[in-house]
């Protein structure tokens, strides 16, 4: 499916932050993940863009946005001077999904006034210590061996490995995109998840926010939403039964029914 798009590049505190924008309405912004870049969301346009206008990141050191280092905070703040150059009228909707949630979360936290409500799509406050330590491993192995090398570990953490069996193009379409990733983004990133700690952050953030997760995701698992659900004031959870850490690319129907009155109120 064909959908008409406008690319624009954001020049903000001398980087660039490229950007498609579909449809019309009140704004959307989508924050994709770590293992998966913005054209996981394509599945889902069509039905967001009914009664929005659909702004999709490339987040910075995806594609043509620029590196600005690996730090959470320092990205965040690209993002928000970013979007408020577009004067966003009344204030956006974020959606974020895995390491874009942890974007979209502290994007949020950092400049509250920006974002309207939050959908948060596998992710969390803080990773426990065997999740920071696979990140860790990953980044290691990456280096010293490439991206191919942790190829199938990144793709076990999207899909579960009866999904991967039974979609296995779609599987080799998102191994490709994974590995045409930038490496420094990649470890910048990997060190950033594995150091993170949002929790006595997120209790005083009082956007609306409904946080969403897969029931197989073994990158970001129920636990860590049920934690963040837990922590924010003005939150929803809803467990997504049978899909993992991309739920909007798996099941881009059933990923739409779990957001749209929430998105639509």
């Amino acid at each position: 499916m064909s959908l008409n798009f406008e690319s624009v590049n954001i020049q903000f505190n001398q980087h660039q932050l490229s950007i498609k924008t579909y449809g019309t309405g009140p704004a959307i912004v989508l924050f994709h993940s770590l293992l998966a870049d913005q054209t996981s969301f394509e599945k889902v346009l069509p039905s967001l863009m009914k009664n929005h206008q659909v702004i999709v990141l490339s987040l910075p050191g995806f594609e043509s946005s620029s590196f600005v280092g690996g730090a959470l905070d320092t990205i965040a703040d690209q993002i928000a001077g970013s979007l408020k150059t577009l004067n966003l009228s009344p204030a956006p909707i974020f959606i974020g999904n895995g390491y874009g949630g942890f974007v979209a979360l502290n994007t949020a936290l950092r400049h509250p006034s920006l974002a309207s409500k939050l959908v948060l799509a596998d992710c969390g406050a803080c990773f426990s210590e065997p999740g920071r330590a696979a990140f860790r491993g990953m980044s290691e192995n990456a280096k010293n061996n490439g991206l191919t090398a942790i190829a199938d570990v990144a793709m076990r953490r999207l899909f579960a490995p009866a999904y991967q069996e039974q979609h296995p193009e779609l599987i080799a379409q998102r191994k490709e995109r994974f590995l045409s990733m930038n490496l420094e983004t990649f470890h910048g990133a990997c060190n950033a998840l594995s150091t993170m700690d949002l929790r006595p952050l997120v209790k005083d953030l009082q956007i609306p926010s409904l946080v969403l997760c897969g029931e197989f995701d073994e990158a970001t698992p129920p636990a860590m939403s049920e934690e963040l659900a837990s922590l924010l004031p003005n939150a929803s959870l809803n467990i997504l039964p049978g899909l993992a850490h991309v739920p909007q690319l798996q099941d881009p129907e059933a990923f739409f029914a779990a957001i749209d009155h929430f998105i639509n109120s």
